[in-house]
Order: C-alpha cells, then structure tokens, then sequence
C-alpha cells in the first residue's frame, strides 16, 4: 500500500468534530495561515485541515496538501443544501461531477454556466464540470450498500424521523449560500444538481490539474430554500455527522 498520505478537508470546526477521536494527532504544521493536523483516521495516514468556506480557500488547502504533504487522494467531508426535491435532509451524496454553477457568461441578464478557465467566444469547450474516477466511485458505492445511517430527527427532518439515504450524483459549487427556492429548482433543471456547496468543484478543479483523485461527500443541512439560514445552523452538528461516517466507512479502500 502507498505511504502517501490522504487529504482531508473540511470546512467548518462543526464538520471536522464528527471525527472525533477516530483521528489521531501526530504533529501540526501551519501553512499560509491553516493548520494541517498530520495523523491517522482510523488507521490511516492523513493530513486533516479546516479550510474555512469559499472556492478560494479550498483551492488553496487543495494545493498545499498535495504539493506540501504528497497527499494520493484529495477528500471533503460535510454538509450541503438539497437542490432535488426528491432527496431530504440528513441523505448523503458521493459527487461523481462538480460543476462551478457561478462561473460563466452573463447573457440577458442571466448566468451561462461555462466552464472555468474558458470562455465562450475564446476558449470554447463542450466540457462541464469536473468527473470524479468512474472505477473509483464504484468501488466505493459497493462497499457502502447495506450501510445503514443514524436516523434523523423529526425536528431536523421537517416533520417525521427519516432514515438518511447514501447516493451519488452531481454536485454544485459557488461562492453563494443559496437560500432561495427559484434559485435552487434553477440549479436543479439546468444543471442537474442533487446538491449545492461552496467548495468541491474548486477541490476538483485542482485535483485535476495534479491528477490526483478527489472525493467529495456530503449531508444535506438544509433543502436551500427560503428557512435554509435557519435549518444549516439549527441542524448541522447533527447532519453533519453522516458525511463522516460515510468517509470513515469507505477510507481503508484508498
């Protein structure tokens, strides 16, 4: 097995908790102003570190872990807001395609998502988004079939307990919280997004440019609707939490 270490990001102190003591501590090293916790998560070999929220920051904790500390794979654990209707609040979703939903092309005063690093009428592409590894991913939804999730309360979950669901499936990011209904059945239709963030395109993007393998996991916090400010806030310790059990899960097949 390699001795690359994994790279793990997070965003907020309220996503990194849930890994408790299954993460060990060895040493720490500040970096542009970010502190990497080198150790092990259940064994493994991994940097950990808070990148805070935003494109920005997640480009730049993705750069440092892979050229400072050599990390073989890139992974986010999280929370994210619900943009399809079918999904609910506490479900996971694995990204296979991260798209950029704010970059683009303003056309009648509307957004043409476009890729990043292109433009229309200069650097023309068909490509959108940013594809996970299709052999990868898969080995990682078999391992997880069966697995079962920690209910969700019905305070959390609107009304009655529900039992979370694992999935995959395209993921947006965008420097926005998205508290808006239109928006959100906007980003559903046109882009196909099961969730919506504000890290794991930017993530990709420069995993790869390194081609280095990225994951991004995420629980819905909130269904990024109108209540969506209240719901994150409300629910995100106890949401938050399924990502990284489905992290902890999958891990050792990395």
């Amino acid at each position: 097995m390699s001795q690359k270490p994994l790279g793990l990001i997070c965003a907020i102190p309220n996503e990194i908790q849930h890994f408790g003591s299954a993460f060990e501590k060895t040493s720490e090293k500040q970096i542009a102003g970010f502190s990497f916790f080198q150790g092990r998560l259940d064994g493994v070999e991994t940097v950990l570190v808070e990148a805070g929220m935003g494109k920005v920051n997640a480009a730049v904790v993705t750069t440092l872990l892979i050229e400072q500390f050599n990390c073989r794979v890139v992974l986010f654990s999280g929370v994210a807001g619900g943009v399809d209707p079918n999904l609910g609040v506490g479900d996971v979703i694995i990204g296979t395609k991260l798209i950029q939903h704010d970059y683009g092309m303003i056309v009648s005063d509307k957004l043409r998502t476009y890729q990043p690093g292109h433009l229309p009428i200069h650097l023309p592409t068909e490509k959108l988004g940013y594809d996970a590894d299709v052999i990868l991913i898969d080995k990682l939804l078999q391992e997880l079939e069966g697995f079962d999730l920690p209910m969700i309360s019905a305070e959390a979950a609107g009304g009655e307990s529900r039992k979370p669901v694992i999935t995959s499936g395209t993921i947006l990011t965008g420097d926005q919280f998205i508290g808006c209904t239109v928006a959100r059945d906007r980003l559903c239709n046109e882009l196909g997004g099961l969730a919506v963030e504000m890290e794991g395109a930017a993530i990709a993007q420069v995993a790869e440019h390194y081609k280095v393998p990225f994951i991004i996991i995420r629980s819905l916090s909130d269904l990024a609707g109108e209540e969506s400010t209240m719901d994150f806030i409300k629910f995100l310790e106890e949401t938050a939490g399924g990502a990284a059990l489905v992290l902890r899960r999958i891990i050792r097949l990395l």
